[in-house]
C-alpha cells in the first residue's frame, strides 16, 4: 500500500535536484551514505557537510560542499552554525529548502532538541520531538516500554553515578562476564573519564568495582546500566532500520545479522558487514513499539539473539538512521528517498520490506576469512560479497577519482585495524 505524508508539500518532485539543500552535520560513513544516495536518486550534486575535521573521503568527493566547523559537535555554536548557513543559502536563494542531517545520537539529540531554532530558520528537521525523544533513548525508559509490550530485554540493574548512588557497588552479587554501558551514551560521550569506553566487557568483580570507581569520579550524572551478558558471537547480533509514519505506522523496514562488528575500543558495537536477513519476529517487535510511542521517520534497533531460551533481546533504539542504513538501498530501497517523501515532498511511497540477499562491507575480503570463525557462516559471506553489486557504501563510481582513493585507503586500514584490535589480543577487548 502508497502511503502519503499528511503534511510535507514544501518541494515538488520536480524542484527537489534543484532546490533542495541538504546540510549533513559529521563526517562518518553515514554522512557519505547520504551524500551519494541523494546522488543517485535525485542527482543533487551539491550536500553541504560540517564536520570538525578534514575526512579526506568527504572533502575530496565531487558531490559535497565541505566546511570544517570547529562547534559542530557542541549543541549552541552547532546551532549558530547552521542559522548562519541558513541565512547565506536563502541571501543566494530564497526559494532553497534547507534539510538538515546528522550522523550519530549526539547529532540527532542535538538537532531534535534546536528543532523549534532550526525550523524558525527554514530547516526541515526529520527527527523527532525533544521529550520523545529524550524519553525512549533513557534505557530504563526504553525496558519500561518493552516490558509493557512484551518485548524481550536483557536482565538489567541500574545504579545512579552522581552522589545519591552507592560508594561501591554489591559486585560479588553479579554474574560474570556481564555488560556495562551508560544509560545516555550521547550524554556519556561529552563525559570525562578515565579509561574511557563506549561499552565495558568485565570479566571479574574487582574489574566492576575499578570501572564504578572511574565513572562515578566523573562529570557523568546519570545512570550506569548493568547488563546480563548475552553469550553468543557477532552473528548472534542483529540490526534493524525502520522508517514510520507521523501515526508510528511502520511502512518500511530493512535489517540483517551482524557478520562482524569493529573492535576499536573507541568504535566497538559498530559493525562492519551485515548480510540482509528478514526476521518476522523482531520486525513485529519494533512495529509494535513505533506505533506505541507515535514514532516518525527513522529509527534503528539493536537486537541480539538468545541462545538459552531462543528469544531475540531488544537492547535499545536510536533515534535517527543507523551507521549503516545504506544497507536499507542494498536490500532494495534508497534510504533518502524515504526522508524526502516524507518530509519534504508529500509524495506516496510504497510499504516495502527491504531484503535483497546481499551483504553490507566496510572491510576487504580478507579481514572477514580471519575474523569470521564459523566456516559455514564465512562461506555464505563470501558468496554472498560476490553477489552483490555495491557492498561498501564509500565506493561510489559516480564521484571522483581522489574520492574512491580516499574510501580504497580506508577499507585497505580496516586490515591494519583488525590486527591491532582483534587477532592479535585473541578477540579479546583492548582495556
Amino acid at each position: 500500500m502508497a502511503h502519503h505524508s499528511s503534511n510535507a508539500h514544501l518541494l515538488t518532485p520536480e524542484e527537489v535536484p534543484t532546490l533542495l539543500q541538504p546540510v549533513i552535520v559529521g563526517g562518518d560513513i553515514l554522512a557519505y551514505s547520504y551524500v551519494r544516495e541523494l546522488n543517485r536518486a535525485y542527482g543533487i550534486t551539491n550536500c553541504i557537510v560540517l564536520a570538525t575535521q578534514d575526512i579526506k573521503m568527504l572533502s575530496s568527493s565531487k558531490f559535497t560542499d565541505y566546511r570544517i566547523t570547529p562547534g559542530a559537535g557542541e549543541p549552541e555554536p552547532l546551532l549558530c552554525a547552521l542559522e548562519a548557513l541558513a541565512e547565506e543559502i536563502h541571501a543566494q536563494n530564497p526559494r532553497k529548502q534547507l534539510l538538515v542531517l546528522g550522523c550519530d545520537d549526539r547529532h540527532s539529540r542535538m538537532l531534535s532538541a534546536g528543532k523549534p531554532r532550526l525550523e524558525a530558520a527554514g530547516y526541515v528537521v526529520p527527527y523527532i520531538d525533544f521529550d520523545l525523544l529524550d524519553e525512549i533513548t533513557q534505557k530504563r525508559r526504553f525496558y519500561e516500554l518493552c516490558e509493557e509490550l512484551e518485548i524481550p530485554y536483557p536482565k538489567t540493574w541500574y545504579f545512579a553515578c552522581d552522589e545519591t548512588g552507592p560508594d561501591e557497588l554489591p559486585v560479588e552479587d553479579f554474574a560474570y562476564p556481564l555488560i556495562a554501558k551508560p544509560s545516555n551514551s550521547a550524554q556519556f560521550q561529552f563525559a570525562h573519564i578515565d579509561g574511557w569506553r563506549k561499552i565495558y566487557e568485565i570479566d571479574t568483580p574487582e574489574e566492576m568495582q575499578q570501572v564504578w570507581q572511574s565513572i562515578k569520579r566523573s562529570d557523568y550524572n546519570n545512570l550506569l546500566v548493568i547488563q546480563d551478558f548475552i553469550p553468543g558471537d557477532d552473528d548472534a547480533i542483529c540490526t534493524l532500520t525502520t522508517f514510520s509514519d507521523e501515526t508510528g505506522t511502520m511502512h518500511v523496514v530493512s535489517g540483517g545479522v551482524v557478520c562482524l562488528q569493529d573492535h576499536d575500543p573507541t568504535a566497538l558495537g559498530n559493525p562492519v558487514a551485515i548480510m540482509l536477513k528478514k526476521n518476522p519476529q523482531i520486525i513485529a517487535d519494533a512495529a509494535k513499539f513505533l506505533k506505541r510511542v507515535e514514532y516518525r521517520g527513522f529509527a534503528n534497533f539493536d537486537i541480539k539473539y538468545d541462545c538459552r531460551d531462543g528469544s531475540y533481546r531488544f537492547f535499545e533504539v536510536n533515534t535517527r538512521c543507523g551507521r549503516n542504513t545504506y544497507y536499507m538501498s542494498i536490500g532494495g530501497q534508497n534510504f533518502t528517498e524515504l526522508i524526502v517523501k516524507e518530509f519534504i515532498t508529500g509524495e506516496a511511497y510504497e510499504d516495502k520490506e527491504a531484503y535483497a540477499p546481499y551483504l553490507y562491507s566496510c572491510v576487504p575480503a580478507y579481514v572477514l576469512k580471519r575474523s569470521i570463525k564459523d566456516e559455514q557462516l564465512l562461506a555464505t559471506v563470501l558468496s554472498t560479497f560476490k553477489a552483490t553489486p555495491e557492498p561498501y557504501p564509500l565506493h561510489y563510481k559516480a564521484d571522483s577519482f581522489v574520492h574512491n582513493h580516499w574510501a580504497k585507503i580506508m577499507l585497505i586500514n580496516q586490515i591494519r585495524k583488525f590486527k591491532r584490535f582483534y587477532w592479535d589480543t585473541d578477540g579479546k577487548q583492548l582495556k
